[in-house]
């Protein structure tokens, strides 16, 4: 299945839906300079950008390392592995993130405080270190967690369908010339798997986007957030969902964009490299 970021279109048609968007986005930003009450919410709204992006970047990382972990415990020889990959794939792909995060942060959070505790249990009764308190654990990194456990549940069914993509023959050729393990997936699989695993992997970094402004249920300072706040004190709704709506569009299809642009440079790509 061909995944896109956006729909491509057909070939030589032009981007309407595209020039609207821009059409709009400069109506907005024309009225945010403008009229002083939209540029003061988005005064208020753009100091949340930089947790939305710091969030969105950590988590989605993490849970890549973490997806293509679980994808090639999914794919090993042992039995137990695959078996501990699956129950936690399906575990958490049926858990809503927004149930994972109050569950990480009220559940989960005390747990590891516990935990760590317990194991730093000599270091705390020489005076070495004081003893960690749940409050300890910032709201923003319980945030990062939850999303990080959700996503790489996800992202690791991307990794076993594009690693299992690469045909059977060409790791069978690998195996016969002498290569290990570690050398046929760096290779050979990883860099056919990763034409697949692309698109739909960018659309998991879009959605992580989106799905960042979950944090602010926990109180992190986010863009949704600052919105939310503003909102609250200034009874002006209407203004303030507007222009964090706006902001989200903004990120968010700008990133689908670059990312595009990214997908199609690896196809023109391996097209030459075919070629060759």
């Amino acid at each position: 299945m061909d995944f896109q970021t956006l729909p491509a279109g057909n070939k030589g048609e032009r981007p309407w839906w595209l020039y609207a968007v821009l059409v709009l986005a400069a109506a907005i930003a024309v009225s945010i300079a403008l009229n002083g009450r939209y540029a003061e919410v988005f005064g208020i709204v753009s100091k949340g950008i930089g947790v939305t992006v710091f969030v969105t970047l950590v988590a989605f990382a993490l849970a890549v390392l973490f997806g293509l972990l679980i994808a090639l415990l999914g794919l090993s020889g042992s039995v137990a592995l695959r078996q501990i990959a699956r129950f936690y794939v399906e575990i958490i792909r049926g858990i809503p993130i927004l149930v994972l995060l109050f569950y990480v942060a009220f559940v989960g959070a005390p747990a590891m405080v516990w935990l760590a505790n317990f194991v730093l249990t000599p270091l705390i009764d020489a005076g070495v270190m004081q003893k960690i308190v749940v409050r300890d654990f910032s709201l923003l990194w319980r945030a990062v967690i939850a999303l990080t456990i959700g996503y790489a549940a996800f992202i690791a069914e991307i990794f076993r369908a594009g690693i299992q993509a690469v045909e059977e023959g060409q790791l069978e050729a690998a195996k016969a010339l002498g290569l290990s393990r570690f050398q046929r997936f760096r290779l050979i699989v990883f860099p056919q798997a990763i034409r697949t695993i692309f698109p739909p992997l960018s659309n998991d970094f879009v959605s992580m986007v989106k799905d960042s402004s979950l944090v602010s249920v926990l109180g992190v300072a986010d863009i949704t957030q600052m919105g939310k706040v503003y909102a609250a004190s200034s009874f002006r709704f209407f203004e303030t969902y507007s222009i964090v709506a706006y902001v989200y569009l903004i990120l968010t299809i700008g990133l689908s964009l670059l990312l595009r642009g990214f997908e199609r440079r690896m196809r023109r790509r391996a097209g030459y490299d075919l070629r060759r």
